[in-house]
């Protein structure tokens, strides 16, 4: 089963990709990960991205295409996977399909987490990163034990530059500007599911494992 998630910063995308990995017994890619991974291990198109970042520059879609195919190739993605963070644009989803029918796969299920910008920027605005291990919490949902201070490794947290709510609108803005054709684009081959967002978190998951199941049931038909 092959899993898609879309949706806008502060949908939950990262978590429910996260936790449908788990319940679901698939891998989790990331292209954030991904990325970061090739960097940290010095591969060859780890060092090419790392020099595009260094600059503040975008990671051009070719490196990110042969990072992919790389991973698409390894052994414990033979039963599916969680994608999460790509495509964003229609360029990048025509390359994901190319890559899959070059394996002969495909896509089970697209779901785009519609979350509203109340929700969104609720979230956002609250979120607090520990300075050490990336974990997430939030000021409202899930607050850390101790004030400022990560439960897992003790460092502290900190809110991010760009989750103050003028940045939030104008990153929603730019996110809706670039998906829209990419919505349109699997929605044309039927695979597109909205799942409203604004749920709870186990709600949402809920609903995302019984719409793959039927997708992928109805596919084996």
């Amino acid at each position: 089963m092959i899993i898609e998630l879309l949706g806008p910063p502060g949908a939950g995308k990262g978590t429910q990709a996260k936790t449908l990995a788990e319940r679901l017994h698939l891998p989790h890619i990331s292209t954030g990960d991904m990325l970061r991974q090739n960097v940290s291990q010095g591969t060859d198109l780890g060092k090419q991205a790392k020099a595009f970042m260094e600059k503040g520059a975008l990671v051009p879609d070719e490196l990110l295409t042969a990072m992919l195919a790389n991973r698409l190739d390894q052994a414990d993605l033979k039963n599916g996977f969680i994608l999460d963070g790509y495509p964003r644009t229609i360029p990048q989803a025509e390359i994901l399909d190319k890559l899959l029918n070059d394996r002969r796969r495909s896509i089970d299920i697209v779901v785009y987490l519609d979350a509203s910008e109340p929700v969104v920027i609720q979230r956002l605005c609250g979120r607090l990163v520990c300075s050490k291990c990336g974990l997430n919490f939030h000021k409202t949902n899930m607050p850390p034990k101790k004030d400022g201070i990560c439960d897992v490794c003790g460092a502290s947290l900190y809110t991010r530059a760009d989750d103050k709510e003028e940045t939030i609108r104008k990153r929603l803005d730019v996110y809706l500007k670039e998906t829209s054709g990419l919505i349109s684009f699997y929605e044309k081959k039927k695979k597109l599911h909205r799942v409203s967002a604004d749920d709870s978190s186990e709600t949402v998951l809920e609903t995302i494992i019984r719409l793959a199941k039927n997708a992928y049931d109805t596919s084996k038909v």
